[in-house]
């Protein structure tokens, strides 16, 4: 496999120069090539069927590059889990994928059923005798599994072959200003598909990564002590991120003087994000790209150049990469003509096979168009002059600093509640942008004196069963949830109820 070879020739050449740094700890290439193919022989020997997923669980720390690799090593995919998900849906995504083996990170003990865990602080690998790359995961194989929100309360695995991820990289690598051995911000979790973004190509380049822990994200000080230490060339983040930075004036390009590259994917680039970054990073170049983790990562990219800030309203997306093709469709799967509203179908090399052990969910969202993998993106969108506009969502699934998740799921999770008898999200949105999500709740009944005390039970009991970046941010009370005339929610009474 092309990327695996990639990392060991650069192992080979340079293995003293870093792949991957945290706050504490820095992993240079000898090291990750060497305990991953070690670890690699490690797992070959537990003789699991091949192409039997390994869940991954940690957070930033250097196992978890290790592992990653390993996994691949081996032949088999990897599903990354972050410490931020509640105990409960990783036992359900072990559970629903089939995972064979669980390789834990962390200093902690994981407390699953059914499962062997590896504990990687604790297992001796020198002595590990070496497997041959014919074990490696073939083009077609999958590489990696992502969970993504889904509607019935439950995650789905996204999978994600050797060619999906190459065919991403080998773009990356060769329509950006990418060049060799850059330093690259690794902002994103492991278990959110933006990281790849900056992972692999970092790797297939001979880069570094820098990655930002969560305790060092979430701590303003924290967070510019370290990234003015970073000697960052390649910022890959949501634009939420970086619009989290703007309130200190040091953020800029005398805190960066490196910094020659922003790439955005995840969400809305709003046009004022993108003119704030002109004129604090006047040497940098700025991206902005689209794509559902379906498709592994993005398929559109453009510069977001002064001419383009001056002439567009909303930012496009950009043009599709050179081997994918994307067809805007109605309601009918008709072709539509340039510049109307349709729904986006991605068809190329980049789209998954499918999730993961769900047949039904595979064969209403992906199909074959002309030979190739297509995805029906369920995202509302146009094509003008050979660029692509996004424009939101169809169904409910929404996209929150980043997070692609499913409106349904976590109603689900809210009406399985004791303390609540219906429920209902309504986005608070401005610009356009999602801005947090409001809860509209029925209260069942309870012993509760105060309606903030009633709230910290429900967020408590979501915590349990969602990520915090699904929990609602506010919670509001009803009687009664109104109801159309065919015996729906009545979202849009709801929504003018609750701006009221």
């Amino acid at each position: 496999m092309k990327l695996l070879t990639h990392i060991a020739q650069h192992a080979a050449r340079n293995p003293e120069q870093t792949a991957f740094r945290t706050e504490d700890q820095v992993l240079n290439y000898g090291l990750l090539w060497d305990r991953s193919s070690r670890l690699a022989s490690f797992i070959h020997a537990t003789q699991l069927g091949r192409q039997t997923p390994v869940v991954v669980y940690g957070h930033m720390g250097i196992d978890m590059p290790v592992s990653f690799l390993a996994c691949v090593q081996a032949g088999h995919p990897y599903i990354p889990v972050d410490t931020s998900i509640p105990l409960e849906r990783v036992r359900l995504i072990i559970e629903k994928s089939g995972a064979g083996l669980v390789i834990n990170t962390t200093d902690s003990i994981l407390d699953v059923d059914n499962v062997t865990v590896l504990h990687i602080p604790a297992l001796q690998l020198e002595q590990e005798e070496l497997i041959g790359d014919e074990y490696w995961v073939k083009p077609d194989e999958v590489f990696y599994i992502i969970y993504t929100s889904g509607s019935t309360g439950n995650p789905k695995g996204v999978q994600i072959t050797a060619a999906n991820l190459e065919s991403f990289t080998d773009w990356m690598t060769r329509d950006f200003p990418l060049d060799q051995g850059k330093v690259f911000l690794n902002q994103a979790p492991f278990s959110f598909d933006l990281s790849v973004m900056d992972f692999y190509p970092a790797l297939q380049s001979g880069g570094s990564i820098h990655a930002l822990e969560k305790e060092v994200s979430n701590k303003p000080k924290l967070l510019f002590d370290n990234l003015s230490r970073s000697a960052l060339q390649i910022w890959t983040s949501t634009p939420s991120f970086v619009q989290m930075c703007f309130p200190n004036p040091d953020f800029n390009q005398k805190m960066l003087p490196e910094l020659e590259l922003f790439l955005f994917c995840g969400e809305v680039l709003p046009l004022a994000v993108a003119r704030e970054l002109k004129e604090r990073f006047p040497r940098a170049r700025i991206f902005n790209t689209y794509g559902p983790t379906e498709a592994t990562v993005a398929v559109t990219s453009i510069e977001v150049t002064d001419e383009l800030l001056a002439h567009e309203k909303v930012l496009p997306v950009g043009y599709p990469k050179s081997d994918m093709r994307i067809l805007v469709v109605d309601e009918l799967d008709n072709p539509l003509p340039e510049g109307e509203k349709g729904e986006l179908i991605l068809v190329g090399p980049s789209v998954s096979k499918g999730y993961l052990c769900e047949p039904l969910l595979t064969e209403s969202a992906f199909g074959i168009i002309n030979g190739m993998n297509a995805y029906r993106t369920g995202d509302a969108g146009y094509i003008q002059d050979g660029l692509v506009y996004c424009q939101g969502r169809l169904d409910y699934q929404i996209k929150l600093h980043g997070y692609r998740m499913e409106l349904e799921e976590i109603e689900f999770h809210l009406n399985q509640s004791e303390y609540i008898k219906s429920a209902i999200i309504i986005p608070h949105t401005r610009n356009e942008e999602i801005e947090y999500l409001i809860a509209a709740v029925v209260p069942a009944d309870h012993d509760f004196d105060k309606e903030y005390k009633l709230t910290a039970a429900i967020r408590k009991d979501l915590a349990l069963r969602l990520p915090a970046y699904m929990i609602p941010r506010k919670f509001t009370y009803y009687t009664a949830i109104p109801m159309t005339m065919n015996g729906k929610a009545d979202r849009k009474k709801m929504k003018e109820e609750v701006f009221a």
